[in-house]
């Protein structure tokens, strides 16, 4: 059997699927097929029902649960992991709702945090994540980071206005799901299992050779520092990406039930 599986390049999915996709664990006579692609387009893409096999960022996923089902390992979730609201330290007083706001993609689990804080800005534009830091820094308005822009904004002269995770932790007491692999209703409950299983061995494989950077996670890192690759594969790869457990499904039921909350007609039909 063949399978084709999307996630992004970023050091914590290819940290999570190297030994999977490289063939460093058995998988049982299954081959995956890796698309790499940024998170924006897989979330488009699992719109469209494009891959057998998916990353996506949860904000997105209430729309998709007519067409996947959740698996339990590979998720992206944790305390203190969320999106963080920037802006250039020139701007004095700031009045986030006249601002433009740079949103690394409409379908994301950042928006979806952003309107949650900040219901009445309307004024967005949506970009590459990794265009949001120059969005801000010419100018042009406010912007919400996520991944490893975390650790540069700072050294970029920029500012933190809102830690968008953390208020989503204040406000509902649980993880806050950020991105999770997915997999087409149409296969079977045991092959769902077997592949979410087989993700977990993959991180487990991993894991075992940490702090060591393999090659793979090198390669699609492009001129990432090996110290930056590290603080990106501690933040978003924990216990919750092994195993979503009790805790992890009840944060994306929350998230869920938010989304519900203020885009009643746009989710889809179908469990977690």
């Amino acid at each position: 059997m063949k399978l084709t599986i999307g996630f992004s390049p970023c050091p914590n999915d290819t940290f999570i699927f190297d030994a999977l996709i490289n063939k460093k664990i058995d998988t049982g006579g299954i081959e995956f097929e890796a698309v790499l692609e940024d998170v924006q387009t897989l979330n488009r893409w699992a719109i469209e029902g494009k891959l057998e096999i998916t990353k996506l960022s949860f904000g997105v996923f209430p729309l998709v649960l007519d067409k996947y089902s959740l698996l339990n390992s590979g998720s992206a979730l944790g305390m203190g992991v969320g999106p963080l609201l920037i802006a250039s330290p020139a701007k004095e007083t700031i009045d986030v709702e006249q601002q433009i706001i740079a949103i690394p993609g409409e379908n994301t689990t950042a928006n979806l945090l952003f309107s949650l804080k900040y219901p009445n800005a309307k004024n967005k534009v949506f970009v590459r994540y990794d265009e949001v830091e120059d969005f801000v820094l010419s100018g042009k308005g406010l912007g919400v980071i996520i991944h490893e822009n975390r650790f540069t904004y700072e050294a970029r002269g920029l500012i933190k206005i809102t830690d968008l995770g953390d208020y989503w932790e204040v406000q509902t007491g649980v993880p806050i799901p950020l991105g999770g692999i997915v997999m087409k209703n149409n296969f079977p409950v045991d092959i769902q299992k077997t592949v979410s299983d087989l993700i977990k061995k993959s991180i487990e494989f991993s894991y075992s050779n940490y702090p060591l950077i393999s090659d793979y996670v090198k390669m699609h890192a492009q001129e990432m520092d090996e110290a930056v690759m590290r603080k990106h594969i501690d933040l978003y790869v924990n216990e919750y990406s092994l195993d979503l457990g009790g805790q992890g499904h009840k944060a994306v039921s929350k998230l869920l039930e938010v989304y519900a909350d203020t885009n009643s007609e746009t989710a889809a039909p179908g469990n977690i």
